[in-house]
């Protein structure tokens, strides 16, 4: 197996050893109709309805789409366009809280005798990647049988940037229900095979879950470099069989799925209790938080609500939802938090670096897991030039923010990569 390339991350995992902390549910929750990648789902609710806890409040009809569903009891105050922190308008449900608590009365655990019974449960969860990408995790299931033969379901452990650790206490705080989980879904799908990728620098869980596997034969554990971006999900099917995922296919065209091990744990949890996803886990840390932890919040959460519980030396200038080489700044401290949202980073004293010239160093070659050339990438999208784009394979570009870590001229490469993709897809599309 050839090495992939990478780049080494300080940890900052302060938050890995304290258990998952519960917080009062908010007074108010703003829950987007956008919590996935595909379609945003409709409203089924209007002001002034009467909703609980677990009560679908949106839905689509598009396959690429799951629905949503109230994370608290309360009444439904508005439905307005909210913006997200990529800069779109979603419509989202704003829901007061009653502080009655009440579970909606219908949930009930689902059906699942047959594998297309399974696969519409899980839709019906409102199941969804949660490691950050927040694919519709039904889709990735409903593969057709007749044209990919799945060998491998591999569970994405890594959690490989900086202040993360989410991930890690679902498999410290749920590893029987993930470990269920992964069992589940390989018996109703026919996988024969299933490998957790752990990073080695997380000891404690890889030794948990290796000694619970005893009792699972057919699924390992196995040990991951700790290197960044090892989470990616071409990475990790490279890193656990060897195999290679080529531009524009899927891991299913390799004979393998991705998923996150929370979404393994929910997806058991929830065809076990019927409760969909409505609350999830989150890091809180940054360098002016006191004491970094994990919290459980319901899905919707105002971002200044969470900040009132981060217990914060002073005033931050910065705020990064998500990682911090993944992740996007909030601008407004009533931005709903979702589904994909896996931290809050709160910092303060953050400094503005000024590029300047490229020294030719190579640092960022060296650093790319895909083998792009950040450097020709960057002056081709200055050029506009889209021949030159597609030959360098932009699109392989999966947005680690590796490149410009390395950069010691603090170029913007990254962000050119996703602006020279957004460019050529523009560039490309077929004329009305």
């Amino acid at each position: 197996m050839s090495k992939l390339h990478s780049v080494r991350l300080p940890h900052f995992s302060a938050s890995a050893e304290q258990s998952t902390r519960k917080i009062p549910a908010p007074e108010v929750v703003a829950i987007s109709m956008a919590q996935h990648i595909g379609a945003p789902c409709e409203p089924c609710v209007a002001v002034g309805d009467k909703v609980k806890i677990g009560q679908k409040i949106g839905d689509s009809e598009a396959f690429m789409s799951a629905p949503v569903h109230a994370s608290i009891s309360g009444v439904v105050k508005e439905i307005k366009d909210v913006m997200n922190v990529f800069g779109r308008l979603c419509k989202t449900v704003v829901i007061e809280n009653d502080n009655k608590n009440e579970m909606y009365e219908e949930l009930e655990p689902p059906k699942c005798d047959t594998r297309e019974d399974f696969i519409k449960a899980v839709r019906e969860g409102e199941a969804i990647g949660l490691g950050g990408a927040g694919f519709p995790t039904h889709v990735k299931l409903g593969y057709d049988k007749s044209k990919v033969n799945i060998e491998y379901l591999l569970l994405n452990g890594a959690e490989c940037e900086p202040y993360i650790t989410s991930d890690y206490r679902e498999l410290m705080e749920n590893s029987d229900n993930v470990l269920a989980g992964i069992d589940l879904i390989m018996k109703k799908l026919e996988i024969p095979n299933a490998i957790i990728g752990i990073e080695e620098d997380k000891l404690a869980a890889i030794d948990k879950l290796t000694k619970l596997c005893v009792r699972y034969p057919n699924i390992k554990v196995q040990k991951l470099p700790s290197a960044y971006p090892q989470g990616a999900e071409k990475v990790l099917v490279h890193s656990l069989t060897g195999r290679v995922v080529q531009e524009g296919k899927l891991p299913s065209d390799v004979g393998c799925v991705v998923m996150n091990v929370s979404t393994a744990g929910f997806i058991y949890g929830y065809i076990k209790t019927g409760v969909p996803l409505i609350r999830r886990r989150i890091t809180i840390d940054g360098n002016i938080v006191n004491n970094p932890a994990n919290f459980f919040i319901p899905v919707g959460t105002l971002l200044h609500s969470i900040v009132g519980f981060a217990d914060v030396r002073k005033q931050p200038d910065r705020i990064v939802l998500g990682g911090p080489m993944m992740g996007s700044c909030a601008f407004d401290p009533d931005t709903p938090l979702g589904k994909t949202n896996n931290a809050v980073l709160l910092f303060a004293e953050t400094v503005e670096q000024k590029p300047t010239n490229c020294i030719r160093c190579g640092r960022c070659v060296r650093a790319c897991a895909a083998n792009l050339m950040p450097t020709e990438l960057e002056q081709a999208f200055d050029a506009r030039d889209v021949n030159e784009l597609q030959r360098l394979k932009v699109n392989l570009c999966m947005n680690c923010g590796a490149c410009s870590f390395v950069c010691p001229a603090k170029r913007n490469l990254a962000e050119k990569n996703q602006l020279a993709k957004d460019f050529l897809r523009a560039a490309t599309a077929p004329k009305k």
